[in-house]
């Protein structure tokens, strides 16, 4: 990929991209752009083909910068090749080569149990109208893979058709990096993917097939923001992403080891999953003040006190 006019292909894809899974305002896709276009061009149009030299020599341009500059900008690029990794149009991602200035990370954008309960309820909702439209059993099985196996966007649009099968509760998947993992698969996931692949013809190549190739990624985000609104939630706050977070945060909610979390969301760094840990504060708080062997003491401390004469 070299010359400046595959750089600007791609980045104007990547920029699609940002708009429909996020919402994101025209002020920061102006921003991404400007920060994507003079990275491109300080790189010669190689910057979709940049390895990790040419992004140190990148950064090092950077010296003079605010460091909330310098944050934004690494983080335009790390999301640039997450972008590029992920539509296969390069096998690797140099962005851990980027600076990291000591920017706070913020927290993923998740769901309350309300707010599933709501779009499923949408989407009963749907499944009970006659005659049954079969996109309404497409999406039903898009959004339980979502919720109930945590996948990616694009792990979960290029599913093969027979990929998950009814007398097997996991799917064993190649993600990013080209990483194996196991996935769990819920019964109800099973089930919902079973009813819609009987509307997929037997010698198509996806489970969710689209003209020649596979349902979109910007697609499955307009069905996902169709169903917000249908669900009386603002669409901006559902997206693959938030229905992935919100997986995470409610399993742990319930107890799941974070190890446990860590595989099952394909993630290479544990560092990454233990963001779901201040997620979920409040009931890390609790189960200190209720598990701890010292909370044991001060009950037993407290129950002596009250039976004293």
């Amino acid at each position: 990929m070299n010359g400046q006019a595959p750089d600007a292909a791609l980045i104007d894809r990547f920029l699609e991209m940002m708009a429909a899974e996020s919402g994101a305002a025209a002020n920061t896709l102006a921003a991404y752009r400007s920060d994507l276009a003079l990275a491109s061009s300080f790189l010669e149009g190689g910057l979709a083909a940049a390895d990790a030299p040419a992004l140190e020599r990148l950064a090092h341009d950077w010296r003079d910068l605010s460091r909330a500059t310098v944050a934004r900008k690494s983080a335009a690029l790390r999301r640039f090749f997450a972008f590029l990794a992920d539509e296969n149009h390069r096998s690797d991602d140099p962005g851990t080569s980027l600076p990291r200035p000591g920017a706070a990370r913020g927290l993923p954008k998740t769901l309350s149990h309300q707010d599933v309960d709501r779009l499923f309820t949408a989407i009963d909702e749907r499944l009970a109208r006659v005659p049954l439209d079969p996109r309404d059993l497409r999406l039903a099985a898009l959004v339980e893979l979502l919720y109930g196996s945590g996948l990616r966007a694009s792990e979960l649009v290029a599913i093969p058709r027979n990929a998950i099968a009814p007398d097997r509760p996991y799917l064993i998947l190649r993600g990013k990096g080209g990483r194996e993992r196991l996935v769990p698969i819920s019964d109800r996931a099973r089930a919902a993917v079973a009813a819609w692949r009987n509307h997929v013809a037997a010698d198509r190549a996806w489970l969710f097939p689209s003209g020649k190739a596979h349902l979109s990624r910007i697609r499955l985000y307009q069905l996902l923001k169709a169903l917000a609104a249908e669900a009386g939630i603002p669409p901006e706050r559902v997206s693959p992403h938030v229905l992935r977070h919100a997986f995470a945060t409610h399993l742990l909610e319930g107890g799941a080891d974070l190890r446990a979390l860590q595989s099952m969301l394909g993630h290479a760094d544990i560092a990454t999953t233990e963001i779901y840990t201040h997620v979920d504060s409040s009931r890390l708080v609790e189960l200190v003040n209720t598990r701890h062997p010292l909370a044991d003491r001060e009950r037993r401390r407290v129950d002596d006190a009250v039976q004293a004469p």
